[in-house]
């Protein structure tokens, strides 16, 4: 009990830990013809955070804010430059092959599939490496195969196959070995609704039934909002919020948009406080209100005193949102 520290006794429920990571890349530049500048990038900055097993927690932020470089490093791929991280108790760096038993990736913009190979070998490969029990493989296969609608496409090369017939084919590759963590980096990025509904069914019912704990990075609010109890805001590589969804929104003080379509032209809806007309295109009407409120009672209200045709609702541009929350903590 001696090697064991102060912070592994605090933090011993948190099935992922990090304190104080750091991750800093030396950049070149070409400043002339012979002359070369370096400097460096601080990609993640003093980060820390813990998730508990069972968690589903969103891990959002704009392009460039680190949510890759963290999940790099949580899988082993990357080495913090410094502070302390751990998986499971494991230090993915320096035992990656371990860990690599115990999680699952997916990364939305590149696949872990033989891209000229039927689907199914893909699986078979993952069954080889992995060292699945064939019992296990054939039920983990025929349960993902079931639920992300697969059994069409595993005769089909990785390369036919569209992005969202591909996502769903990753994310089963990823669960084969039962792993007890998943990290998914946009893993709904591209695909159709249709598509989106069905992996965020799936992700939840295997939360739900396994206990198995996602880390989630996306730039689309609805996997958010239909998977996660928790959200963590990163930007430039620090650790800007933590906690429920619409506190977030409370502090970036976001507004969603209801787009109404009425019969015919009508002078701007008289809505109910605090939504308010925005903007105004013959029949054609959009409305904010703030994205912490139900938009429920403000449609109900259009719908009783105004001929509607359609309505929809946008979501807050989360970017916007982060960089509100930047500015004013620069300007603080």
């Amino acid at each position: 009990m001696d090697d064991v520290r102060d912070d592994d006794v605090i933090h011993r429920d948190d099935f992922i830990r990090l304190d104080g990571v750091e991750k800093v890349f030396e950049v070149r530049r070409k400043t002339g013809f012979l002359r070369r500048e370096r400097r460096e990038v601080r990609a993640v900055d003093g980060l820390s955070f813990g998730v508990a097993r069972g968690e589903m927690v969103g891990y959002i932020g704009p392009n460039g804010a680190g949510k890759s470089t963290t999940i790099k490093m949580l899988t082993g791929i990357l080495t913090p430059s410094g502070g302390r991280l751990r998986v499971a108790g494991i230090d993915p760096s320096r035992e990656r092959t371990r860990l690599a038993r115990r999680i699952g990736v997916v990364f939305g913009q590149r696949t872990t599939l033989w891209w000229d190979l039927p689907l199914i070998d893909s699986y078979r490969l993952a069954h080889r490496m992995y060292r699945i029990p064939d019992a296990r493989y054939r039920a983990n296969l025929d349960r993902c195969v079931e639920l992300l609608e697969l059994g069409a496409l595993l005769d089909v090369p990785v390369r036919q196959l569209s992005l969202g017939q591909r996502m769903r084919g990753d994310i089963a590759a990823a669960l084969l070995h039962d792993p007890e963590v998943l990290y998914l980096d946009e893993p709904t990025i591209g695909l159709d609704v249709v598509s989106k509904a069905k992996v965020r069914g799936f992700l939840r019912e295997l939360n739900t039934e396994r206990g198995t704990t996602v880390l989630l990075t996306t730039h689309d609010l609805q996997d958010i909002e239909q998977l996660c109890s928790r959200v963590m805001v990163i930007d430039h590589g620090r650790l800007m919020y933590d906690g429920p969804l619409a506190g977030l929104h409370e502090v970036g003080e976001s507004e969603r948009t209801l787009v109404v379509d009425l019969e015919r032209e009508l002078p701007p809806i008289d809505a109910p406080a605090p939504a308010r007309v925005v903007r105004v295109e013959g029949p054609r009407q959009w409305l904010a209100f703030p994205a912490s409120a139900s938009a429920a009672g403000l449609v109900a209200a259009i719908a009783a005193a105004y001929p509607l045709v359609d309505l929809s609702v946008r979501e807050p541009d989360i970017e916007a949102v982060i960089a509100k929350m930047y500015a004013e903590r620069a300007g603080a």
